[in-house]
């Protein structure tokens, strides 16, 4: 049986000599392992569609819950981001936190899109390395069921608190009494939190705040992200170690 599906992929493994494994995030077939024999090669057609970060149409064989690739269009190389080490590594870890959410066989059509929105937002928009990540970040947290509480204290119902409890995933104002790790969070990026979780896909980065408020911003949505993922990314490693 053949099944055509566009898709991005987020992983690619050496198998054998000239073949690869790779894991796409497909439109809707969700997330998928499939073989692409002989796309090591410089002569293979498929080369440029079998590598990381390339969204592109696959044609798959599949036999008895086996997937093959045999035939490949690309879609969107996203050349810029591979021409920028800084671009590429940032790309690279919103691949790797999507492999680690997505589950196999699931279609997920929206954390696709907000993965091919953040990759287009990078290189071909150029917008902040900073506000992209943080949207991406505590956005895709929001679709992988961890939308934080963002409507008060915990403690006391106040609305506009001034911590947000990393642990909890909710507010909580410094007054109030309560465990687990809480982060500044001032009016402005409270602001910017409320309007990624709740906005329309198409206007994720359709806001301004300031330079203060962003790096507020920034820091909780990657603390939040990864205690509620309970893992740390070597991507993300190698990526803030470009800043060092």
């Amino acid at each position: 049986m053949y099944i055509k599906t566009n898709g991005i992929v987020l992983r690619e493994t050496q198998y054998r000599d000239s073949d690869k494994l790779l894991t796409l995030m497909t439109q809707e077939l969700g997330k998928l392992t499939v073989k692409a024999r002989g796309a090591k090669s410089a002569r293979s057609k498929n080369k440029a569609a079998c590598q990381l970060l390339a969204y592109s149409e696959f044609t798959l064989s599949e036999h008895q819950g086996r997937y093959t690739v045999t035939e490949t269009v690309p879609l969107e190389q996203f050349a810029e981001l591979r021409g920028d080490l800084e671009l590429l590594a940032l790309a690279s870890y919103f691949a790797q936190v999507t492999d680690a959410v997505a589950q196999e066989g699931d279609p997920q059509p929206e954390m696709l899109s907000l993965l091919l929105n953040a990759l287009y937002a990078l290189g071909r928009l150029r917008l902040p390395q900073r506000t992209v990540k943080a949207v991406f970040e505590l956005r895709l947290a929001c679709l992988a069921g961890f939308l934080p509480d963002l409507r008060g204290c915990l403690a006391c119902g106040r609305e506009d608190c001034d911590r947000f409890n990393v642990t909890q995933g909710a507010l909580q104002c410094a007054s109030c009494p309560g465990d687990g790790i809480r982060m500044p969070v001032s009016p402005a990026a409270l602001a910017a939190m409320r309007y990624i979780c709740s906005c329309p896909a198409k206007r994720l980065f359709a806001f301004q705040a300031s330079d203060e408020a962003l790096r507020q911003l920034h820091d909780i949505a990657e603390a939040y992200l990864c205690m509620r993922l309970e893992r740390g990314f070597s991507t993300l490693d190698f990526y803030k170690s470009l800043f060092l």
